[in-house]
């Protein structure tokens, strides 16, 4: 699977995580099965930002009232990795739901794309995603 973003929306995902460097910036991202049309950055709620994040619910919540309302569709979320690695952490994976949604993981001018999907057992494993970068 190949999911089209602009460069301009990957220059805002490199710049939010560089401009926190010890902190996991998160957010949200919306668009259609194969293209990213905007993101949201979000208020990082969790316990301890410097390693894990939790979108602020109420920012989630909003987004999926405007999606209901005919608004941007919720694909999925975008974090940092203030470690420098792309890859969806074993804590990414016990906090995610399988539910199909993207992850696009930030670690300086690097992104990766990776999809939630069931690993059994009730279980949440990551299959990698194709970033196309579009102009």
């Amino acid at each position: 699977m190949a999911l089209e973003i602009s460069s301009a929306l990957r220059k805002r995902l490199c710049d939010a995580a560089k401009s926190t460097p010890d902190v996991e910036v998160c957010g949200l991202v919306f668009g259609t099965p194969d293209r990213i049309t905007d993101l949201a950055a979000c208020a990082n709620v969790a316990a301890d930002p410097r390693r894990t994040f939790e979108v602020d619910p109420a920012a989630l919540f909003a987004a999926l009232r405007a999606e209901r309302g005919g608004g941007a569709p919720l694909l999925g979320y975008w974090h940092s990795h203030p470690s420098g690695d792309v890859r969806p952490s074993a804590t990414d994976a016990a906090r995610a739901a399988a539910d199909g949604k993207i992850w696009l993981i930030v670690a300086g001018d690097l992104v990766g794309g990776w999809r939630a999907v069931p690993a059994g057992e009730g279980t949440t494993t990551f299959e990698p995603v194709a970033l196309t970068v579009m102009g």
